[in-house]
């Protein structure tokens, strides 16, 4: 009898990496010579948003830049960053919340179904939760669709994770 395969697909993020990148953004802020003094934060809400003040275009620009480039090098995608309508602060700052993205949404994980059935490949798929299992019997079957999913990505919209191969 032959032994069926499987591996999910999930959408997730280290949390402590993510704490961590926010921490060295602030220091960043309060050591660089254009952001020293500009009342700047950056704030991590509970695992859901992250959320820049400051004062000008400019700044918050240089801000999400740093954020950026502190999320790549802690191995995270920049694709976890929803950015939302820009808003006025108190004092004449502006807003910038960035909301975090974290599991795969319903009509994600109907897209990823659609496209591994649409290539006819003889592995099944079914939706759990915020994640999608794809099971099949042969391994190079598995290997096929992990790169199927590799390379449309970019239309996801969504960084994706491959877990519990078996």
């Amino acid at each position: 009898m032959a032994k069926d395969c499987s591996f999910d697909v999930v959408s997730e993020f280290d949390r402590q990496e993510l704490v961590n990148a926010v921490d060295q953004v602030k220091r960043d802020i309060s050591a660089r010579f254009d952001l020293k003094d500009s009342n700047s934060q950056v704030e991590l809400d509970a695992d859901k948003s992250i959320t820049i003040t400051t004062g000008d275009d400019m700044k918050l620009r240089n801000i999400y830049d740093i954020l950026q480039s502190k999320l790549v090098k802690r191995n995270l995608s920049i694709r976890i960053l929803d950015p939302q309508p820009l808003e006025n602060a108190l004092g004449g700052n502006i807003r910038q919340v960035y909301k975090l993205k974290k599991g795969l949404t319903q009509e994600l994980a109907k897209k990823i179904v659609a496209d591994i059935k649409g290539t006819k490949i003889k592995v099944q798929a079914s939706i759990q939760g915020e994640q999608v299992r794809i099971s099949g019997k042969d391994k190079d079957d598995l290997q096929e669709v992990i790169k199927l999913l590799r390379s449309n990505e970019e239309s996801y919209d969504y960084p994706l994770q491959f877990t519990n191969y078996r």
